[in-house]
């Protein structure tokens, strides 16, 4: 009986899964649309950009205590507000100076998108209800507390320890209630999760155009490139553990693949929207890269197509040629001029003719596959039931059919299968959540002067609908919010127990490696998992700490600039400043005992890679230096080298047989003693 119940189960088990695969595919919904339309507008569109030089304007807080606050503004030009209203802060940036000019060590914070805010009490009961994917409502006003950060940039492995206790408590206290607190824990994580990360994608987003508009030096480019590859790798499960040395290289690789994912959808859009006869027409940020399209038809080919073959692949919305909504269109419309080869042209251009055109759908391009369809102008459900697709399914098999792939093998190849299928055939079910380009194209709402008002709005209007999580507020509603944050981030900033007493508690939290050992850091760390993050070590202040941590950090940023020339192509000279590299060694000489053993790699790989005779000195007396098994093996390698003449030679060995003391140069022409190496 025990046996039949199972496979009874297991059966059920799969009918479901096979039932959701083609409820998904089949849908009755899939043939909805929203016939409601707005009031006919014209309007003419500019086809040059409008000037993007007053885009950004930046702000520096000098706070006591040796740290400063760097708060980003952007002009919303999509924002109708006054000229002196359209001034948003956007994003603010924690950097702890320790209270001196140089750049050696400071070390960046914590970020806050000012737009990202606690949500109501209202908010945050509906994103605990399961199935609930629609907005609620908006936050109507900040609370004047201080605005979370989203994350901490010297410490980014916290959010990894986060979802160590998270995934604890769910286990132990959440799980053994049963489905119905499984499936509203789970759905609540989910929003918080995806709000979180929404922000974080504007603040890339704000960041990366900073950077490209070249405003008013705030960051140098290892900073700029450590927070935007800190805030990239919070989309992988231990981005947090990465070190600092690979975060530059994972964020290029990262910008390159975004790069390359905008330029494929970019010609899969055109290549199919041509094919139907249809206008392609790319929307652009500020700084002219391209990250969302609309296409549109020209009313008078409605008629000249009726009964046309339609191929809706890739575009993803109804045919036009059949539609007779088209033909008597009340909703927005655009009035734009063509010559006599079609190409664009102005209305003041000679035998210029005019042509109303009706906007059909808007995409988003930052998507690995195909290109995301955001708003549909005659069918408001059609994006939305396509994003809810993979989100109902995931929801469904984990918290009510409490399905897994690891523990059920038919519903690991069902669904292996459907994934296979849906992600082959590039069809827009069951894809990544288009959370990345919803974000996007909230902010080129904003930023972008070039759109007609009406027509912004109707997006705007139409992308609201799109949003799956009651946690999300309006534009207009986050801009304020933006303004009410900032205000108490400056207020909490300027209080003594506030934003100070914050850093102290971080600085003396950054004193524990210096203190303690690895044995005592792992034991300390199962304390912090065991207590559910309460318990945080954090060492006494004393009156030497900001110098042990002054060294400890520029020993950092020394190291990891030796690291990044060691792994260069030779010469060093031709990619490097040699000056700041033979600081980098003469640092390392001065503090070799605090020095770690990947360094000494470092020293000798640049030793090999330079020409540079006084280069090359400082690289074997950083090595001598260090006095260290590591140090004293590189040294021994480098006297083995063949490719080494005879003089670097013997300087080699000079260095290693006096490795330890303070002046080997002084002794290198000695060279008797029991643990002398001969010159080879």
């Amino acid at each position: 009986m025990r046996l039949r119940a199972l496979r009874g189960l297991r059966s059920l088990n799969y009918l479901g899964y096979i039932f959701l695969s083609f409820l998904f595919l089949f849908s009755p919904s899939a043939q909805l649309a929203a016939r409601a339309q707005t009031a006919t507008v014209h309007g003419e569109v500019a086809l040059d950009p409008s000037a993007t030089k007053n885009l950004f304007r930046l702000e520096k807080l000098p706070l006591a205590g040796g740290a400063e606050l760097l708060t980003i503004h952007a002009r919303m030009e999509g924002l109708q507000s006054d000229a002196d209203q359209k001034w948003v802060p956007v994003v603010s940036v924690l950097r702890d100076t320790l209270g001196d000019l140089g750049p050696e060590n400071d070390r960046l914070r914590y970020l806050w998108p000012l737009t990202y805010t606690r949500p109501t009490v209202k908010q945050r009961v509906s994103s605990a209800i399961p199935f609930l994917y629609t907005r609620i409502g908006n936050k109507k006003t900040a609370s004047g507390k201080a605005p979370p950060p989203v994350m901490d940039l010297a410490a980014p492995e916290r959010q990894v320890w986060e979802k160590v206790f998270w995934t604890a408590l769910k286990s132990v206290l959440i799980n053994p209630y049963g489905a119905p607190v499984k499936a509203s824990s789970a759905s609540y994580r989910r929003n918080i999760a995806d709000y979180r990360r929404s922000h974080i994608i504007r603040a890339l987003a704000v960041l990366s155009l900073y950077q490209t508009m070249k405003g008013p030096a705030a960051f140098s480019d290892s900073e700029m490139a450590e927070i935007q590859g800190r805030l990239l790798l919070t989309d992988t499960a231990f981005g947090g553990f990465v070190d600092d040395l690979h975060v530059q290289r994972y964020y290029e690789r990262k910008l390159t693949g975004i790069r390359d994912q905008r330029g494929h959808n970019w010609e899969l859009l055109r290549q199919h929207a041509e094919a139907e006869s249809l206008h392609f027409e790319p929307l652009q940020m500020p700084d002219g890269s391209a990250t969302h399209a609309m296409v549109w038809v020209a009313k008078g080919d409605l008629a000249s197509k009726q009964g046309h073959a339609y191929n809706g692949r890739f575009l993803n919305i109804a045919a036009p040629w059949s539609d007779k909504r088209l033909l008597n269109w009340k909703g927005y419309s655009e009035t734009r001029y063509f010559d006599a080869e079609n190409r664009p042209v102005t209305a003041e251009t000679a035998s210029a003719r005019a042509v109303e055109m009706i906007p059909l759908a808007l995409y988003g391009f930052d998507n690995p596959k195909i290109p995301m369809l955001l708003v549909d102008f005659r069918d408001t459900l059609n994006p939305k039931k396509r994003e809810m697709s993979r989100r109902v399914l995931e929801d469904v098999t984990k918290n009510v059919l409490a399905l897994s792939p690891f523990g059920d093998l038919s519903y690991f190849l069902g669904r292996t299968v459907f994934d296979f299928v849906t992600g082959q055939r590039g069809m827009d079910i069951n894809q990544p959540t288009r959370l990345r380009t919803y974000s996007q194209l909230k902010l080129l709402l904003s930023l972008n002067g070039a759109l007609n008002p009406q027509l912004r709005d109707q997006i705007d209007d139409r992308l609201e609908k799109v949003s799956l999580n009651p946690l999300e507020n309006d534009l207009a509603v986050e801009a304020r919010l933006a303004k009410g944050q900032y205000e108490a981030l400056m207020a909490y900033a300027r209080r003594p127990d506030g934003l100070l007493a914050k850093l102290d508690r971080d600085r003396r939290a950054e004193m524990v490696p210096l203190e303690h050992g690895q044995t005592a850091q792992v034991l300390l760390r199962v304390a912090n998992i065991l207590s559910l993050g309460k318990y945080s070590h954090r060492e006494k202040a004393t009156p030497e700490m900001e110098t042990r941590l002054d060294v400890a950090r520029r020993l950092t940023y020394h190291t990891r600039l030796l690291r990044k020339v060691g792994k260069s192509t030779p010469p060093v000279e031709v990619a490097w400043n040699l000056e700041d590299v033979k600081r980098s060694l003469q640092f390392l000489a001065q503090h070799a005992a605090e020095a770690d053993s990947g360094v000494a790699s470092a020293a000798a790989k640049i030793f090999m890679l330079t020409e540079d005779g006084d280069t090359r000195r400082a690289c074997l007396d950083s090595l001598s230096r260090m006095n260290t098994r590591s140090s004293k093996n590189e040294l021994l390698r480098l006297s083995e080298d063949k490719r080494l003449n005879p003089a670097w030679k013997e300087l080699v060995v000079s260095y290693l047989n006096k490795a330890g003391t303070e002046d080997p140069m002084a002794s290198s022409a000695n060279k008797t003693g029991a643990n002398r190496v001969e010159q080879r």
